[in-house]
């Protein structure tokens, strides 16, 4: 429904009447998000985003919610649309429309024509911050809609994925105004990467196939973050993992934490289950396909669906059907059966819920404080990918522990004069 609310709120959502649900659990995710807590509280109470409109081009989850409802608080008119079209929770979409007056453009399954018109629609808008994940809002509006890149202060990226692509259009410099790499924040990608994807994409493979994850041969293809988390968290239920490079130094680091590593080439012989975390695109294709175990399933957990070659599989495939939810069979010629998960995206959202709150809670408090810190600083900033400053870095991590009731030691002042001195010897 594209349509006004009765608070004439515009948005395209699937069913207001939804919104019931979706405010229960938004609220209930809101308790795991301590620190966003807390800055929300600022914000009420300062107004630093006042007149600011934000386009966010993010999965629209729980979490993301009370991003939403955190930066509206603090007085920026916002619009949401899905950062990918298998990943919006619809009825959160409901709820932000219907009771906190925050246009939504989003809807689960949504085909890539919508996915593109809901990003217009975002950019409509016209607003002095994006906020992405993945980048496909930033490339929108430097292709389609550049007449808006006069009003646009600043932006802020969630994923890797799309910092690669930033730092792309900054090396081409195409790139119009300073994009914060909320990705590369220590309390983003240490975390929420790791213990974040690590957790949830297992979720999304369980739920999607209701499999025994213990005695089965566990392949990551991609050792950064992500894969060091999905590799943890597989071999704690109980499987063989096995991980896949193409750098030689996280190759190392895998097989000194304890895993087998191969080429994708071995590892598609005796793999069972196979997620790929890579970012980049046919990590596994179809000289892999060929040499696949009857039954073998794979899954991504890379923001984008072109890691694992659909195409390829499908021009190899006799027939297909949809054997579970979230679950397709590709039957091939020699009587083999391959089996994809959630059409290739996002596991972890298309057949489960996105990270837990309690990390998303440290990303989201760095988007939030990265905001504030464009607003008020746009005009020093040089037009490229910039890191998170280290302050706010530091002070997410200070209110974290303050949440969880933790208290660390500071160095004494003969400590710190110590550290900063070269004339202390042996």
């Amino acid at each position: 429904m594209s349509a006004n609310t009765q608070r004439h709120v515009a948005c395209d959502v699937k069913d207001l009447s939804l919104a019931d649900a979706g405010k229960r659990r938004t609220e209930w995710a809101f308790q795991s998000m301590p620190v966003l807590q807390m800055i929300r509280k600022e914000f009420i109470k300062n107004q630093p985003l006042e007149g600011i409109r934000i386009s966010a081009c993010l999965h629209v989850t729980t979490e993301t919610a009370n991003l939403a409802i955190t930066l509206r608080d603090g007085g920026a008119s916002v619009v949401l649309c899905a950062s990918n079209p298998l990943s919006t929770q619809d009825d959160v979409a409901a709820t932000l429309v219907r009771d906190y007056g925050i246009s939504v453009y989003a809807i689960k399954g949504e085909d890539n024509a919508t996915y593109y018109q809901h990003i217009s629609a975002a950019l409509d808008h016209a607003p002095h911050i994006t906020m992405d994940d993945g980048c496909d809002l930033v490339t929108s509006l430097h292709r389609s809609r550049p007449e808006l890149l006069d009003n646009v202060l600043g932006g802020t990226e969630e994923t890797t994925t799309g910092v690669i692509r930033l730092r792309a259009m900054a090396r081409e410099g195409v790139l119009r105004y300073p994009v914060i790499a909320i990705n590369d924040a220590a309390t983003k990608h240490l975390f929420d990467n790791r213990y974040g994807t690590g957790q949830s994409t297992i979720d999304g493979i369980l739920r999607a196939t209701n499999y025994l994850i213990a005695g089965l041969n566990f392949v990551v293809a991609g050792y950064g973050w992500c894969g060091r988390g999905v590799a943890m968290r597989a071999r704690g239920l109980g499987a063989n993992v096995i991980v896949t490079e193409v750098d030689p130094v996280r190759a190392l680091e895998a097989l000194m934490d304890g895993y087998r590593v191969m080429s994708m080439a071995q590892a598609a012989e005796i793999g069972d289950i196979f997620v790929t975390v890579t970012g980049d695109k046919a990590v596994i294709r179809r000289e892999h396909f060929e040499r696949l175990k009857n039954g073998a399933i794979l899954a991504n957990s890379g923001h984008f669906n072109v890691e694992i070659d659909l195409e390829a599989l499908a021009s190899m495939a006799s027939s297909r059907r949809k054997i579970r939810e979230f679950v397709e069979e590709y039957a091939l010629s020699d009587g083999r059966r391959i089996y994809v998960l959630g059409e290739g995206r996002l596991i972890n959202l298309a057949a489960a819920e996105g990270h837990p709150a309690s990390v998303m809670d440290m990303s989201f408090a760095n988007q939030a404080l990265a905001v504030d810190y464009l607003v008020k600083n746009h005009r020093s900033l040089e037009k490229t990918v910039l890191p998170v400053p280290a302050e706010l870095d530091q002070r997410v991590a200070r209110m974290k522990l303050e949440s969880m009731g933790v208290r660390i030691d500071k160095l004494t002042p003969e400590q710190e004069k110590y550290l900063a001195s070269w004339s202390e010897g042996t």
